[in-house]
């Protein structure tokens, strides 16, 4: 009998944990749903939960519980930083002290290998945070992205010339604007490239030379869809390459820049996936 009160007051604890965790959140889970509804850049935000949630699902089951106090530390500094963020309105601050008060509360819950255990889904949860320099990127990007597509053009004999955003072709004058920067396939790129390197086996650096490869790659297949959308624009138009084919030729240079992900890393000899998961 005393066993089963014992339970009941674990579960009772654990509850009124959650309650009051969900309290405090709150507001920091209202800024993110409005950037994931709103932001371009991090319309794939809301995933982020749904795979870190995922393998946590996959971990739990493993793990045996070892209290260690010294996981409070962690979770008052998380805290802290949370509030104080918070306070400041810094929003992807405080999403950060979120991340390393649910550290906190992994170590003090299942101890230090607990939160080895649990450090990718942790880690992953980065991935839902809409930092600013991401947005601040996209316009340096952009412009470094068309003038080196109007010099590939230019080279294969397109008459086609750039002056800062604006490209002049024949029969159109179009302007390389943030949405051509490629910035949301980087991310898109990076969480998935994060999630296969987690899920295959091998050593851990060459899952980071997986990781550090999306950047070439994305920046390569961006500039390349730039440069077929001027061959488009030169050929039938503005309209048939602002309309039709810049909508839908991201989603195929996305995918062919992921095969050539998959492909650098099975030539890295991480194809195998993990029989721990």
């Amino acid at each position: 009998m005393e066993q089963i009160r014992s339970s009941r007051l674990n579960w009772l604890l654990i509850g009124l944990m959650a309650v009051l965790m969900a309290i405090l959140l709150a507001p920091l889970g209202r800024w993110l749903a409005g950037e994931w509804w709103s932001n371009d850049y991090y319309s794939h935000g809301a995933l982020a939960p749904l795979v870190s949630a995922f393998f946590v699902w996959r971990i739990i089951p493993g793990l045996a519980r070892r209290p260690d106090d010294r996981g409070l530390l962690t979770v008052g500094l998380g805290t802290l930083l949370y509030l104080a963020a918070l306070y400041q309105r810094a929003f992807h601050i405080a999403a950060l002290g979120m991340i390393l008060l649910l550290a906190g509360v992994v170590w003090t819950y299942w101890g230090w290998s607990g939160v080895k255990k649990m450090a990718f889904p942790l880690a992953f949860l980065i991935f839902m945070i809409p930092f600013p320099f991401v947005e601040v990127s996209s316009l340096p990007l952009s412009l470094l992205t068309g003038q080196i597509a109007t010099r590939i053009m230019q080279s294969a004999g397109l008459n086609v010339t750039v002056r800062g955003a604006a490209v002049t072709l024949p029969n159109a004058n179009l302007v390389v604007g943030a949405q051509c920067s490629g910035v949301r396939s980087i991310i898109t790129l990076f969480a998935l490239a994060a999630v296969y390197a987690h899920i295959v086996e091998g050593s851990w650096i060459r899952k980071l030379l997986i990781f550090l490869a999306v950047l070439p790659i994305a920046v390569l297949g961006n500039i390349m869809r730039v440069s077929s959308l001027l061959w488009v624009a030169n050929r039938w138009g503005a309209e048939a390459g602002f309309t039709f084919y810049h909508d839908y030729s991201g989603f195929v240079f996305f995918g062919v820049s992921f095969a050539f992900l998959i492909l650098f890393a099975k030539l890295l000899g991480c194809s195998k996936i993990r029989s721990d998961l």
